[in-house]
């Protein structure tokens, strides 16, 4: 009876406490990074009771995101910690939990690998689910304390550096010369060729385009813009010999090659002309042109002679949708920005552990499934939490997908903006999205009594007994190779992206088969594996899966017209090198026409020179080194700053100073940003003249774990990718090629002056109304103490910095500063823009 007793006063008290999670409170602080002298962290938790009633001794599961792996075990008295899956931990009472007293706190201590330096590498999306009802999960009142003290911030003991201060900024902006506005060039990515003419030409309400018929589509594009910007309807007429602006087709003798395009002004003549011999050509030359109207005011543009073509044919962005989903309208948003900066290629990141997020006809449950992220009990109905998406199903970040719709809208704008959009369905590992997904349909068809369709797509092997653990701590993560289900799927997924891509007239002819991070143990225990083996005498061991694996997947995607391409484990070989495995560029697939994103290039990480060797060994390579072009890189080494950091930071300058062909002369820091020491890359592959032909381009990439939002989106992506489209488009800078070293150096110092010039006086402003304004991130500013007063700078000239001496937060009416602040107390400084928006607000005490 007493038993039933507590039982009954249990249930009532879990079903009061799971109407009101609100009644339970979550804190999480870092204790010290470098815990116990060791590459790990320890980090409380605080559990706080708000209710009036007991928190039980048992009966319910506290969930929660962490992207550091907790050591598993007791962490509270009668509390353990456990590993579900992926970034996916627990917190259980054990029997020797005695409850929550309304009022109390529990501290729940664990430790976990690595460090934790900035607010996005904390835990998140905690939510308490009770044991009555299984299937739902309650979010919990959450706050991180932020951290402040040496031992929080710094990675380990040894580290006497961990914060970038107000004084780094300001000396690192020291060298950055204020240059006139109308100094400026007026066009950017930089042209080939740019000279300004005496007189102007002003657009008014009798601007008429004429046109080419065979360029009628950017002719339209032009007059909508202009359109809006006079105020009225512009006219298009198809003759190239009559109207304002006339888009000639035309093959010019000196220049070709794809992109090239020619603006020119006559002023006796009264037009100007735009001309190429292709579209992709013309609609570079208008991108060109809208720079040469002002943004307010009377549309008075300068007389111009432009002639330019592309650097690189590969102009690209990568952005993942998959880990956190971005809606239709923000990846046209940021078409059109790529259209602006002369960007051609948008690599779609579709599907990953986390998230699949394109239709495809015949295999529904890859979006009714694989496209949501909630609490379940079986993932039959969706993927479970990640990167904080929470309980709910209905959350705008783990959940969502394009329809077929949706997807051919994306490829017609990107059509019209002679964007390429290449989509990546991951594989094999990192394919957990889809191989949930495929169960999820495998158990709804064998229900209905159909095993042999059930078992038609399937991607994983039930009897696989093989242990492994991804990057991201994922168990199940890798699809069986030696399936022949899975082949199957491959081929309907690439039927079905073809047939997409066809009905929005833009064919595919490339696509991204990914090739990334396939841990070490997968396969092993297959029997489906062993069976293969056994009949192939060229697969000896499961590392040989992964070569048969690639080859039959070129065959897949050769058999339909389309180009390989993937990331640059899909083009590497492990082998042995004085008894030790290592990789090197895979022989088999060099000749195959085989392009390959290279990645790994974090500075004084010793693989600096991937990028070379398979690029020497015949392979197509696109720069997409994270040390200069992932985005999702934090800009500087501030806990405030969001993003990862783990193969550097990258701010607006990493982009900008990158040399494509000789990436070791500017590389000035390692992974943790400090100096890189002498011989770092002593003995490492250079560029060879055969290797140089076949670097195709270069690729930015935001990944979007830690992007919840299209204006985390943006802060991230801009301003960086104006470096970025600087260095696809335009020819090395003279400095790139400069022998001499301190000669080299003033030439990079003063171009780099010119460019941040460019981007604070003209582009930033511009940003700010562009397709109804994008928000970029405005630095914060540089402050020095000396001799008692604050000295300040900007990164960005065009910025103003404003401050206060009264301890208030400066706005966009606080006094500017132009000259060191005499001040007794605290002076706070914030940079803004002309659009009223400000950065972070530095402190300092003189």
């Amino acid at each position: 009876m007493r038993r039933s007793l507590t039982f009954v006063l249990t249930l009532l008290s879990c079903y009061s406490f799971a109407q009101s999670a609100d009644d339970l409170q979550l804190k999480w602080e870092v204790v010290e990074n470098g815990h116990q002298g060791k590459a790990q962290t320890l980090s409380t938790f605080t559990l706080i009771n708000r209710s009036k009633q007991t928190l039980p001794a048992s009966g319910w599961t506290i969930y929660y995101n962490f992207i550091r792996f907790v050591t598993p075990g007791e962490v509270a008295p009668g509390i353990d910690a456990e590993h579900v899956n992926g970034h996916l931990y627990t917190f259980k009472p054990n029997a020797a939990f005695k409850g929550l007293q309304p009022g109390d706190s529990l501290k729940i201590n664990v430790v976990h690998v690595a460090w934790v330096t900035n607010y996005t590498d904390a835990p998140d999306g905690p939510y308490i689910v009770w044991d009555k009802q299984p299937e739902k999960g309650y979010p919990l009142p959450y706050t991180v304390i932020a951290s402040t003290r040496p031992e929080q911030l710094r990675r380990t003991a040894a580290d006497t550096h961990p914060q970038t201060t107000a004084a780094d900024i300001y000396r690192k902006n020291a060298n950055t010369k204020d240059i006139p506005l109308e100094k400026l060039p007026k066009i950017f990515p930089t042209p080939g060729f740019y000279e300004e003419k005496t007189g102007s030409m002003t657009l008014d309400a009798q601007t008429v385009i004429g046109t080419d018929p065979a360029f009628l589509k950017e002719a339209n594009f032009l007059a909508d813009i202009l359109g809006k910007r006079i105020g009225k309807p512009v006219k298009v007429l198809t003759d190239a010999e009559q109207g304002t602006i006339r888009l000639k087709k035309y093959k010019h003798a000196k220049i070709g090659g794809p992109g090239y395009y020619v603006v020119s002004s006559d002023t006796s003549a009264g037009f100007y002309v735009i001309t190429s011999e292709t579209a992709e050509g013309i609609f570079y030359g208008i991108q060109s042109f809208r720079q040469l109207i002002p943004l307010t005011g009377k549309p008075v543009l300068p007389l111009v002679f432009v002639a330019d073509i592309p650097r690189f044919k590969f102009r690209s962005l990568l952005l993942d949708v998959s880990r956190n989903f971005q809606p239709k309208q923000q990846i046209l948003k940021v078409l059109d920005l790529m259209a602006f900066y002369k960007l051609n290629v948008l690599h779609l990141h579709m599907s990953d552990d986390e998230g699949w997020r394109v239709e495809i006809d015949g295999l529904p449950e890859l979006t009714e499934v694989g496209g949501r992220r909630g609490h379940s009990v079986d993932e039959l109905t969706a993927l479970q939490p990640s990167y904080g998406s929470g309980p709910d199903v209905n959350n705008t970040t783990g959940s969502g997908f394009y329809t077929k719709a949706d997807y051919i809208d994306i490829l017609k704008y990107a059509r019209d903006r002679h964007i390429k959009v290449i989509p990546e369905i991951e594989m094999p590992g990192h394919g957990r999205a889809a191989i949930k997904a495929m169960d999820a349909r495998y158990a709804r068809l064998m229900k209905a009594g159909k095993p042999e369709e059930a078992a038609e797509y399937r991607l994983s092997d039930p009897e696989d007994k093989s242990e492994y653990r991804s990057v991201q701590e994922w168990k199940d993560n890798v699809m069986n190779v030696a399936l022949p289900s899975t082949y199957k799927f491959i081929e309907k997924v690439v039927d079905g992206l073809m047939t997409m891509h066809q009905e929005a007239g833009a064919p595919l002819d490339m696509i991204h088969m990914g090739g990334d991070e396939t841990p070490a143990g997968v396969w092993e225990q297959s029997p489906a594996a062993w069976k293969l083996m056994r009949s192939d005498p060229k697969i000896r061991y499961a590392d040989d899966l992964w070569y048969y694996f690639y080859d039959k997947v070129a065959k897949i995607v050769n058999s339909r017209g389309l180009q390989l391409y993937g990331w640059e484990e899909a083009g590497m070989r492990k082998t042995k090198r004085d008894g030790k495995t290592v990789m090197i560029a895979n022989p088999d697939f060099g000749n195959r026409n085989f392009q390959l994103d290279v990645w790994n290039n974090v500075m004084g990480g010793g693989m600096e020179d991937l990028t070379y060797r398979l690029a020497n060994a015949g392979y197509k390579v696109v720069l997409s080194g994270v040390s200069n072009y992932y985005f999702d890189m934090a800009y500087a080494k501030d806990y405030h700053e969001p993003g990862f950091y783990w193969g550097g930071y990258v701010d607006v300058d990493k982009p900008f100073y990158f040399i494509p062909f000789d990436l070791y002369k500017n590389s000035k820091e390692d992974g943790q940003g400090n100096p890189l020491p002498p011989g770092t890359f002593t003995g490492k592959d250079r560029l060879t003249e055969y290797g140089r032909e076949n670097i195709v381009g270069i690729q930015a990439a935001l990944w979007g774990e830690t992007v919840k939002s299209p204006q985390q989106l943006e802060y991230l992506l801009l301003p960086k990718l104006l470096g970025m489209a600087e260095r696809a488009w335009s020819t090395d800078p003279a400095w790139a090629t400069e022998e001499n070293e301190a000669r080299a150096k003033e030439m990079y110092d003063s171009a780099w002056s010119r460019f941040a010039n460019i981007v604070g006086k003209r582009e930033l402003p511009r940003l700010a109304a562009l397709n109804g304004g994008y928000n970029y991130r405005i630095p914060p500013p540089g402050a020095l103490v000396e001799n008692g007063k604050v000295s300040a700078n900007v990164q960005l000239p065009g910025l103003l910095i404003r401050y206060t001496t009264d301890g208030k937060e400066p706005t966009a009416k606080s006094p500017v500063y132009s000259a060191p602040v005499a001040a007794k107390g605290t002076v706070k400084l914030k940079v803004f823009d002309s659009a009223g928006r400000g950065s972070r607000t530095v402190i300092v005490n003189p």
